[in-house]
């Protein structure tokens, strides 16, 4: 399909979550009960039906775009971390904004656009670079346990039983030793599989909050600037050292370009980061990648 019907569908989708929240249709209360439905249980099937109907050949060759995500985005944390903490800013702003810049929308962004694009030849590699992102969500949990003393017992407790991580295990476990689900087993992932962009893309829009745009200006600018353009500009580079081409290439790039992920609001709500300013980055990065995710995808389509 056409990059930009899809793109365009996206934005609708979007629009369509925000405006409802804006004329009273569905409640902004409802966000987070929305969200916990697309994370436990709609993404998981998404993510567990991909690796179960994919070829297990596939897996050896992909699994570079797992690494490749975590080069690139410990390369940026690490120049984000250090151009914040020579400028002199707060410690916990350094970090809100290292979270925002290090974790990828790769899934809630990115799983719509490689897969209406792409199919499931896209969702497939998308799902080994969204893998990335769950072992940036613990290692970062741990290294903020650290830094800011907190409760690493429930940290680890949500670790364990993060819902996506084992969608990840189980897929591959029910793939590579080939253990049946049954029909409806496959119906019922199928269906909510099925759910998952537009539940994803309502979400996506009843999240968005326009006060980001002028509040935080020179931090959200910063981590938009750092986030969707340095971060695909050295995922270019990383592919070029690991050899990475064709289809691998492809969504390798648009992974990168992926604005801030969800799941930063996560770790700024458990571990006493910006809150506010981290929402503010998850806007305008969603907001300005809806610009910029376009434009590289017309050099590489």
């Amino acid at each position: 399909m056409d990059f930009r019907i899809i793109i365009v569908s996206i934005i609708v989708m979007i629009l369509i979550g925000f405006f409802s929240k804006k004329v009273n249709l569905i409640s902004s209360d409802d966000v987070e009960t929305l969200n916990n439905i697309v994370v436990n249980i709609a993404l998981p099937c998404m993510i567990f039906q991909a690796l179960y109907v994919a070829r297990t050949s596939l897996f050896a060759s992909l699994s570079i775009l797992t690494l490749y995500m975590l080069i690139c985005s410990l390369i940026v944390g690490i120049i984000t971390y250090l151009i914040l903490k020579i400028a002199g800013w707060d410690s916990r702003k350094i970090w809100t904004i290292v979270v925002c810049v290090v974790l990828g929308n790769t899934g809630f962004l990115g799983y719509p656009v490689t897969s209406g694009i792409f199919g499931a030849e896209g969702m497939i590699r998308a799902v080994f670079c969204d893998i990335s992102t769950s072992i940036l969500f613990i290692s970062l949990s741990v290294i903020l346990i650290i830094l800011f003393e907190g409760d690493i017992r429930q940290a680890l407790r949500k670790i364990l039983i993060f819902p996506p991580l084992w969608a990840i295990i189980l897929g591959l476990l029910f793939n590579i030793f080939s253990i049946p689900i049954t029909t409806v087993g496959e119906t019922v992932v199928d269906y909510l599989a099925g759910a998952t962009v537009p539940l994803i893309m309502i979400s996506l829009g009843l999240s968005l909050n326009i006060e980001g745009l002028k509040n935080h200006l020179l931090e959200v600018s910063f981590a938009s600037l750092m986030k969707l353009i340095v971060f695909p500009i050295i995922g270019l580079a990383v592919m070029a050292l690991l050899g990475i081409t064709g289809l691998n290439h492809t969504i390798g790039l648009i992974e990168a370009a992926m604005s801030s992920a969800m799941l930063c609001l996560v770790l700024a709500i458990n571990h006493k980061l910006d809150i506010d300013l981290t929402s503010d980055c998850l806007f305008t990065s969603t907001l300005f990648a809806l610009v910029t995710i376009p434009v590289f995808l017309m050099f590489i389509v």
